[in-house]
């Protein structure tokens, strides 16, 4: 009969340890940018949800107000 070895951790990790390790886990603040077009705050690489445009483009057609 074969013996199967698994993969055990030799010894206790410590609460200090534990707690080093998952002081690095946080959350970073999304990066933002002006629209060229409006001026409004929006995020890199997409589509002004402002104004609808894109790479000087209009991509979105917005409806008008009623």
């Amino acid at each position: 009969m074969e013996v199967l070895q698994v993969a055990n951790p030799k010894r206790k990790w410590s609460k200090a340890r534990t707690g080093k390790r998952r002081s690095q886990w946080k959350l970073s603040a999304p990066t933002l940018v002006s629209c060229p077009q409006c001026h409004k705050l929006t995020t890199p690489h997409r589509v002004c949800m402002e104004c609808g445009y894109y790479d000087g483009k209009d991509v979105l057609k917005k409806a008008e107000a009623k």
